[in-house]
C-alpha cells in the first residue's frame, strides 16, 4: 500500500515551456501558484524540467531554429544554480518540488537537489536508458502513459514493483492542447483494473473546462492529477493548455466538491449519517394489533398490520416475526411495543435504545 499511498490526492503543477528560461517569471509563477494551494489547503508540487543541453540536443542540430522541439530547449535553458533556486523557492513556499529529467546527467541533478519525486515524460516510457538511471535513485516515480502500448507499461509497471519503488501511472492524451472528444477518460477505468496495486492518475491537456475532467476522474478512481501551469506576465503568451492561477483554483475547489459528493472509497459500504437515519424512520411502517391479543400469544399475520407513523418504542416491520410471543396485553390497534414481545430487541440494551428513540 505505500505505493498508493504516496501519490493520493496529490497535484502535480508543471511549469510549462520551463517558465522560458527566465529565473524571475520562474520565482513568480511559483509564488502566485503558492498562494493558491495554500488558500485550498492541497497537497501539491511544483515541477520543474531538467535538461543537460549541451549533450541534449546534438551539436550539428544546434543551429536548426525551424525545429520547434530544438530551439525550445535551447531557448528555455537554465544553470545549476537557478534551477537550485527555484527548488528552495519551491520548499519555501510549502510546496513539494519535483522534476522531469529528460536525460541522465540530469536525474543526477535530481539527487543533487534532492528532489523526493521524479516523473517520467510519455516520451519517455520506453527510454530503459533513463528509466534504469531514475530508478537508480529510489525516489517515487509518476509516468504518463500517451501514446504507450500496452507492453510499454506493463513492462514499466513490473520494473519498478520488482525494485519495490513506488509508481504511480497517469492517463494521458499528449495532443496539446486537448479537445474534450480526444480525452479518452475510460482509460482510467482500463489502467485500474489492469495495475490495481499502483495509482492511477490524470495528466490533463484540456483547455475549456476545469471542472469537468477532474470530476469525471475522480469518480472512476485517479488520485493524482497533473496540469501545465504558467502566468500572463511580460507580454509572454500562454499555451492554451497551461492553467493560470484562477483556473488552478477552480480545479482545486472542484477536486474538493468532487470528493465531497463521491464521499467514502468504493471498497467500503458508507456510514450513513444519523439524520438520513432519522429521515428514513419517519417512512417506516410500525406494526399495529388488528384486534385484542393476550400475553402469552405466538403472533401471526392475522394478529398485527402494518402502517405509518412509527411510534416511539414500537416494533415495525424490520424486527417483526412470526412466531414471536406476547409479554402482555395489546389492545386493538394499538402499537407492539418492543417490551411486549419476547424478542432480542427486548433484552440487549443498545438494540432497546435504538427503538426507544425512534419515530414519532
Amino acid at each position: 500500500m505505500i505505493q498508493r499511498n504516496y501519490f493520493e490526492d496529490l497535484f502535480v503543477l508543471e511549469m510549462a515551456n520551463n517558465h522560458w528560461g527566465k529565473l524571475e517569471r520562474g520565482l513568480q509563477i511559483i509564488a502566485d501558484f503558492a498562494k493558491i494551494v495554500r488558500f485550498n489547503n492541497m497537497r501539491a508540487s511544483i515541477k520543474l524540467q531538467f535538461r543537460d543541453v549541451d549533450n541534449f540536443v546534438h551539436r550539428d542540430f544546434r543551429g536548426r531554429t525551424d525545429i520547434r522541439y530544438i530551439k525550445k530547449t535551447l531557448d528555455t535553458r537554465m544553470g545549476r544554480e537557478d534551477y537550485a533556486t527555484l527548488v528552495q523557492a519551491v520548499r519555501q513556499a510549502g510546496c513539494i518540488p519535483s522534476a522531469t529529467p529528460f536525460d541522465e546527467k540530469s536525474v543526477e541533478l535530481c539527487e543533487e537537489l534532492e528532489i523526493p519525486l521524479i516523473k517520467l515524460a510519455s516520451s519517455d516510457i520506453n527510454d530503459w536508458f533513463l528509466i534504469e538511471r531514475i530508478a537508480a535513485t529510489r525516489r517515487p516515480v509518476i509516468a504518463s502513459s500517451g501514446g504507450s502500448s500496452v507492453k510499454d507499461t506493463d513492462d514499466l509497471v513490473t520494473f519498478f514493483a520488482n525494485r519495490n519503488i513506488p509508481l504511480a501511472l497517469n492517463h494521458c492524451v499528449s495532443i496539446y492542447p486537448t479537445e474534450d472528444h480526444d480525452l479518452q477518460l475510460n482509460q482510467i477505468d482500463y489502467l485500474l483494473e489492469r495495475y490495481p496495486n499502483n495509482t492511477i492518475g490524470l495528466s490533463t491537456h484540456e483547455y475549456k473546462d476545469w471542472e469537468t475532467s477532474l470530476a469525471i476522474a475522480y469518480a472512476k478512481g485517479a488520485r493524482t492529477f497533473e496540469r501545465h501551469i504558467d502566468i500572463d506576465s511580460e507580454g509572454v503568451p500562454v499555451s492554451p493548455y497551461c492553467s493560470q492561477p484562477a483556473q488552478v483554483d477552480t480545479w482545486f475547489k472542484a477536486f474538493k466538491r468532487t470528493r465531497t459528493m463521491c464521499g467514502q472509497p468504493g471498497s467500503t459500504k458508507r456510514m450513513c449519517p444519523p439524520e438520513e437515519i432519522k429521515y428514513l424512520d419517519t417512512l417506516v411502517r410500525g406494526v399495529y394489533a388488528r384486534h385484542d391479543l393476550k400475553a402469552g400469544k405466538a403472533l401471526t399475520d392475522d394478529d398485527v398490520y402494518l402502517a405509518i407513523p412509527l411510534q416511539k418504542g414500537q416494533m415495525s416491520c424490520r424486527e417483526i416475526a412470526r412466531g414471536q410471543m406476547l409479554l402482555s396485553d395489546i389492545a386493538q390497534d394499538s402499537p407492539v411495543r418492543v417490551e411486549a414481545v419476547d424478542t432480542p430487541y427486548a433484552y440487549d440494551e443498545h438494540l432497546k435504545q435504538t427503538l426507544l428513540t425512534r419515530g414519532i
